[in-house]
């Protein structure tokens, strides 16, 4: 069930990426949210149905990918959501990322902070691979400290075997 859950977000933000980046949709193709321009008075700004808005990144693209137990390596589901964050990243250039990885309860607290780490660096490196400038992604671990399923089942550690792609302001440099 997960997975065709999975794989239902993955073909949802492959198809807004595609819709995000059709010329003749949203605005002259200078930008999104340039102001008064085409269909840009269509949404609020800052909505979910703002397209350079970080709600409509959560929503819409997607700001988690799912491990496997005791693993970092990304999966074809988590590819096609970070090529599709990577889309919208390489757009919306006035934001940065914060990269979390976070792990599931079982194990020690040491060795699920280093599992969180190697996972938002795998999200890190395909971020970069697909073209999102290394500067503006920064990674954080939190291991099972920040659990979003609290459970001792299944279900519950895998949601929680995760890297989340928190968008914030823009640029400080």
């Amino acid at each position: 069930m997960i997975k065709a859950f999975t794989k239902s977000v993955a073909v949802l933000a492959v198809v807004s990426l595609g819709a995000c980046t059709n010329p003749n949709g949203i605005g002259d193709g200078g930008g999104f949210g340039s102001g008064n321009n085409g269909g840009a008075g269509q949404f609020e700004p800052g909505s979910a149905s703002d397209p350079t808005s970080p709600a409509y990144f959560q929503q819409t693209i997607g700001d988690r990918v799912l491990f496997e137990v005791d693993q970092s390596t990304l999966t074809d589901a988590g590819r096609t959501v970070l090529s599709a964050q990577a889309g919208w990243l390489i757009t919306n250039t006035d934001y940065v990322a914060i990269i979390e990885g976070h792990a599931d309860e079982q194990g020690t607290r040491e060795y699920n902070l280093a599992l969180g780490a190697r996972r938002a660096n795998a999200v890190r490196e395909y971020l970069v691979s697909q073209g999102v400038a290394g500067v503006r992604l920064k990674n954080v671990s939190y291991g099972k400290e920040r659990p979003i399923e609290i459970c001792s089942a299944e279900a519950c550690y895998a949601q929680n075997r995760r890297a989340v792609t928190i968008i914030s302001g823009g640029l400080t440099s």
